[in-house]
C-alpha cells in the first residue's frame, strides 16, 4: 500500500504507540482521523505531525457507537473515505486473576477487543469503496506467549490474532488486506502498571518510534503479520510446538519474582 494520499483511522492516537505511528504516517503524506478518549492527548498529536492540516481528532469513547460515526463522518465530510483502519488502542491491567477488578476485566475486553470488532463493522461499508482497504490491528507478543499476572490481557491479544484470522479470510473475496501486529512492550505510560515485571520476567522494552515504523513497514508491503526480530519470534515458534518448553521457562520466572 502507498500511504501517500491516503485516510487513515488511528485509534489511540492520543499517546505512545498511536502518537508516534501518526506521526510516521503523517511524514510519508498520509490523511488522519485520529481518535482517543483523550482530547488533550490528540491536540499534542496532531501539533506534532508533520502536516497538522491533514489531520482531524475525534475525541470520544470508541467502545460507543457515537464515536464510531463521528469518526465514520469525519473521515467522509472531511477525507472523502477511509483507506486503512488502525485498531491501536488498549488498555492493560496486571496482577493474579483471583485479585483482579472486574471493571477493570471488562474494560480490557471492551477496549481491547469488543472496540476493533465494532469498528470493522461499522467501518467497512465506507473501507471497501476505497482501491485499497486495509485493517490493521495491532496486537501484543503476549497474544501468543501467555504471560502469568497478564491473564485477562492476554486473552483479549489472543482475540485480536483470532479476529485477524477470521477477517482476513472471510475479506479476501472483497479485496481488504487484514495485517496483524504483535510488538513488544513499548516504552510508554501503559508500562507503568507492570513496571516492577519488567526486570524479573526478563521484558524487553521498544521505543513507540520503533513500533511506529514496523507497522509502517508493515502496512506498506502488506504483509499477513508482523512480529518483532529477537528472541521473543523464536519462543512464538517454540510455543507453537513445543509449549511446554515454554511453560517451564515462564513458571520458572515467576518463581523467582515470587522468592
Amino acid at each position: 500500500m502507498i500511504i501517500d494520499g491516503k485516510v487513515f483511522v488511528v485509534t489511540g492516537a492520543g499517546s505512545g504507540i498511536g502518537r508516534a505511528l501518526a506521526q510516521n504516517l503523517s511524514a510519508q503524506g498520509a490523511k488522519l482521523v485520529l481518535a482517543d478518549l483523550n482530547g488533550d492527548g490528540l491536540q499534542t498529536t496532531q501539533a506534532a505531525l508533520t502536516h497538522p492540516g491533514h489531520a482531524r481528532h475525534v475525541t470520544g469513547d470508541i467502545t460507543k457507537a457515537e464515536t464510531r460515526q463521528a469518526i465514520i463522518d469525519t473521515a467522509t465530510q472531511d477525507f472523502g473515505g477511509i483507506d486503512a483502519l488502525v485498531n491501536n488502542a488498549g488498555v492493560v491491567a496486571v496482577g493474579p486473576l483471583a485479585d483482579a477488578d472486574e471493571k477493570a476485566l471488562e474494560l480490557m475486553v471492551r477496549v481491547n477487543l469488543l472496540a476493533p470488532m465494532l469498528l470493522v463493522r461499522d467501518l467497512l461499508p465506507t473501507l471497501e469503496k476505497s482501491d485499497c482497504p486495509t485493517i490493521v490491528n495491532v496486537g501484543s507478543m503476549f497474544g501468543d506467549i501467555a504471560f502469568p499476572l497478564f491473564a485477562g490481557y492476554s486473552a483479549t491479544k489472543f482475540g485480536v490474532r483470532g479476529l485477524s484470522d477470521a477477517l482476513r479470510r472471510e475479506l479476501s473475496p472483497k479485496g481488504v488486506t487484514v495485517t496483524y501486529i504483535a510488538p513488544r512492550a513499548a516504552k510508554t505510560g501503559a508500562t507503568e502498571a507492570f513496571e516492577h515485571l519488567i526486570e524479573p520476567m526478563k521484558m524487553k522494552l521498544d521505543e513507540p518510534e520503533q513500533v511506529a515504523q514496523n507497522i509502517a513497514a508493515a502496512i506498506r508491503s502488506g504483509k499477513r503479520s508482523s512480529y518483532p526480530k529477537g528472541a521473543e519470534r523464536v519462543f512464538v515458534f517454540i510455543q507453537r510446538l513445543l509449549p511446554k518448553l515454554v511453560d517451564n521457562s515462564i513458571i520458572a520466572q515467576l518463581k523467582s519474582l515470587k522468592s
